[in-house]
């Protein structure tokens, strides 16, 4: 393919997204202790080899004295990683140097064709390419072929014989150097060797961090979308990682349902280092301007020269990435005329079976080659787009919730207090009228009156009760309790009591808030339905079960024995609003009944829950 003006080197598409995905102090701390223990594997494993056959390498009392002391190098470093918090990259330098400088220098004393001390070249490859990346890997092997070259001529200047000399004078072994090993045809293949190595190793690592750096952005950027902030807020984040990750400076987003004409039009600009997202009036012809249809689902273009004439160039992909050829620019056209742009990343998405649209980067900076950033760019915005849509789908649950429950508050009113407020009214009218005819009567009346609106007033608290929002967690809940029955028997009449055999709790949230709700229903139904005078609530546990029971001397459930949740389900008996609690905690409900004298419901939740 013809690359575009904004294809720019591939060493500035390295360090970029090396930035979008540092690694952390403690990653870089574990992958300094692998490399450390790598070291000193390899250096026990050569020593072991020389031992075993050492005429092969022309076996040197220097050898194993140079790997003893790298062999103790490399525990040293191990134990100073495993006392420091932190890998300085001063301290990572610093041992990267000493392994460059090491195979070069084992090799001199470990010469022949047997020579195992290659694989030192390799490990000190693999630490850079580990460690950093493509260049910092070729710029090792560089290093190490220097230093071989400057041993080789070291050794055709005679400085090696000279050195023999010395050591043999003082009773030493001398170093044995084979020349052979050092000629310059031999060694300028061993260098073939290590560049080749080191471009094959840093190009794999260099792949590798930028997979890793591509799914960092991604899960970055999945984390940025919460319920809370709405769609709005989750767009606005998205498109905010967007325009920091390509430089650019606007985005826009079309979208449009599936059965809706209407397009939705939005707008992402930076303003005070932050991005600001603002949805634009609909305008005629957003459809064709925006979604016209095209076979691209992915797209870069980029007008020659910079020109402002009608003429586009355009690199595009299919939805499974791959590179379309002669596309026609011209779905673009009306876009390119009515928005001012030098380049621009188009992206199409999908939401479900409702939405579709796309996304507009005007005049991003692309790092690397074209395809592969669109290709990016696609996989983005498909791992990203779900999470967007169940943000959509949940608020629009919620907003439904919301409704359906605002419809049941208003459906109980209206059934409820209101029907009840108009009867009195028309019965204190007529009371009014017969007050001085028959007193006795008005006074009886006005009694029965009374309690008819004590009634009501305790409905509406238990439906404002039932409104709340319950903050309750394992410190607050035996709390909770205690004041639930104590205003249940303030309120009611009914003598109640609330009984713990726990003095700390620790129990989830969710757990919490169901019991407490469980409760509440309980003391609902006791009062509405067992014409009780005493109620027991006690919380126990045992067995690996958080226990709730309630007991009161009422008129019990119209059924006589024990049932579990169970058989309560295939009979269509017992409380369903309790019921369904109990299942949302993977609770188990038990009632025993006995008709005319009482009732008693038993709740249990796993300690461990699946």
């Amino acid at each position: 393919m013809s690359a575009s003006p904004l294809s720019f080197l591939s060493i500035r598409d390295r360090f970029l997204w090396r930035l979008r995905a540092p690694a952390s102090a403690e990653e870089v701390r574990r992958t300094e202790r692998w490399l450390a223990s790598a070291r000193v594997f390899l250096a026990i494993s050569a020593l072991v080899a020389i031992l075993i056959d050492p005429g092969e390498i022309h076996y040197s009392v220097w050898i194993s004295g140079l790997l003893t002391f790298y062999i103790a190098q490399g525990v040293y470093i191990m134990l100073l990683l495993r006392m420091r918090q932190q890998s300085t990259s001063s301290f990572r330098l610093l041992v990267h140097g000493a392994d460059v400088i090491w195979p070069a220098l084992i090799s001199i004393f470990g010469t022949g064709r047997g020579n195992p001390f290659f694989l030192f070249f390799v490990f000190v490859l693999a630490a850079a390419a580990y460690r950093w990346g493509m260049w910092e890997t070729a710029g090792t092997a560089a290093a190490a072929v220097f230093l071989l070259w400057v041993e080789s001529l070291a050794v055709h200047l005679g400085t090696m014989i000279q050195i023999d000399g010395f050591l043999v004078s003082h009773h030493l072994p001398p170093l044995r150097v084979d020349p052979v090993d050092f000629e310059p045809k031999r060694l300028f293949i061993r260098s073939i060797y290590l560049l080749v190595m080191s471009l094959l190793l840093g190009y794999l690592a260099e792949q590798q961090k930028r997979l890793r750096a591509e799914k960092a952005v991604i899960t970055r950027t999945l984390g940025r979308t919460r319920v809370e902030t709405g769609l709005t807020g989750t767009l606005q984040e998205i498109a905010g990682e967007l325009l920091a990750m390509y430089g650019a400076k606007d985005l826009l987003i079309a979208s449009q349902e599936f059965h809706s004409y209407r397009v939705f039009l939005g707008e992402v600009q930076y303003a005070d280092n932050r991005p600001v997202f603002r949805w634009l009036e609909p305008g005629a012809g957003d459809r064709e301007t925006y979604l016209n249809d095209s076979p691209a689902t992915t797209c870069y273009v980029w007008r020659p020269g910079h020109s402002e004439n009608g003429h586009l160039n355009l690199v595009g992909l299919d939805q499974d990435g791959s590179r379309i050829r002669n596309i026609n620019p011209e779905f673009l056209r009306r876009f390119a005329e009515r928005n001012q742009f030098e380049n621009l990343m188009m992206v199409s998405f999908l939401f479900g079976q409702e939405w579709h649209g796309r996304i507009f980067l005007l005049n991003p900076s692309l790092t690397g080659d074209t395809e592969e950033e669109l290709r990016f760019l696609q996989e983005f915005v498909r791992q990203v787009g779900p999470a967007v849509y169940n943000v959509y789908l949940l608020r629009r649950l919620r907003l439904r919730a919301g409704a359906v429950e605002r419809a049941r508050f208003a459906r109980e009113l209206h059934d409820g207090a209101v029907q009840s407020l108009i009867a009195v009214e028309m019965q204190v009218d007529v009371l009014r009228r017969q007050a001085s005819v028959r007193p006795a009567q008005v006074s009886e009346e006005l009694g029965r009156i009374q309690g008819l609106l004590r009634e009501e007033v305790l409905k509406l608290r238990e439906l404002m009760q039932q409104m709340k929002t319950l903050d309750v967690d394992s410190g607050k809940l035996l709390g909770l309790l205690t004041d639930t029955v104590e205003r249940f028997q303030r309120e009611t009449g009914i003598s109640a009591r609330f009984l713990s055999e726990l003095e700390e709790l620790d129990m989830p949230s969710q757990v919490c808030r169901e019991l407490a709700r469980i409760v509440q229903e309980a003391l609902v139904n006791v009062r509405k339905h067992s014409h009780a005078t005493h109620v027991l609530v006690r919380l126990g546990s045992g067995h690996d079960l958080w226990t709730v029971v309630i007991e009161d001397d009422g008129d019990g459930f119209p059924f006589s024995g024990r049932l579990s949740q169970t058989e309560l389900d295939t009979l269509g008996k017992g409380p369903l609003v309790i019921k369904e609690r109990v299942r949302l905690i993977e609770g188990e409900l038990t009632i025993e009944s006995s008709p005319g004298r009482g009732s008693r419901l038993e709740i249990t939740v796993p300690q461990r829950r699946n």
